[in-house]
């Protein structure tokens, strides 16, 4: 049973994602829902932090695209291959949910290194920690030192990437990238068909990595379909 408040429509705010424009979404709060659930809301463009589940409602704009990797095909380009190869130390793992003072100053500090943002322990628990369906993290060590987490939810059909955080003194081992590789290859062996990579943005260029994974589909809000697309 879907334990839900009614889903409502937010003010107009201020894109953060085209400067220019304007963003609006429609949302609601949510918890306890069930994989088949979720697979339901991630098939038609929802996104979610914590209890908070939205996807765009913006007027005369659908920039916003959802992304899925198809991940029973995929194969990593050569560029990919040779982050693989970079992180051959990286040990990988999935964990339970559990919350660390160890991955909070992680978080802390790719929050100001990258995006020069402030943070606050209670909202990074209350948004990571209080799971509204299915959950986990991905965990990355080198030599017994966290490096990087991931923040996963699990449905029926896929997982779906949340929020991913890491040292940035390991930039140069390409952190982002590999934490995909390996998490699209964790939906392959779960036997999943789907790794959602939420919205990509063609207009932004912080958003071009998601575009690099194939094959992959897009969702086209008009049609309320998936649109397959290959590597060119």
């Amino acid at each position: 049973m879907i334990k839900m408040q009614g889903h409502e429509i937010s003010q107009e705010f201020d894109c953060p994602y085209i400067v220019t424009n304007k963003a609006c979404n429609e949302h609601f709060f949510a918890m306890d829902l069930t994989a088949d659930e979720l697979s339901i809301y991630l098939q038609t463009g929802w996104r979610k932090f914590g209890w908070y589940y939205f996807r765009p409602n913006c007027h005369g704009c659908k920039a916003c695209v959802p992304l899925r990797v198809l991940a029973q095909e995929f194969k990593p380009s050569k560029s990919q291959r040779k982050v693989l190869r970079k992180n051959e130390k990286t040990e990988f793992k999935v964990c339970d949910l559990e919350y660390r003072d160890e991955i909070f100053e992680l978080y802390k500090k790719h929050s100001e290194v990258r995006f020069e943002q402030p943070v606050n322990k209670k909202e990074f628990i209350e948004t990571h920690y209080f799971p509204s369906c299915p959950s986990f993290q991905t965990e990355y060590f080198i030599d017994g030192k966290l490096i990087a987490v991931g923040f996963l939810d699990q449905s029926s059909e896929g997982l779906s990437s949340v929020y991913f955080i890491y040292d940035t003194d390991y930039t140069y081992l390409s952190p982002g990238v590999f934490s995909i590789l390996c998490e699209v290859d964790l939906a392959k062996r779960l036997n999943f068909s789907y790794y959602y990579l939420g919205y990509w943005i063609k207009e932004n260029k912080s958003m071009e990595y998601k575009n690099r994974y194939y094959p992959h589909e897009i969702y086209d809000w008009h049609a309320e379909d998936w649109k397959r697309c290959e590597k060119n």
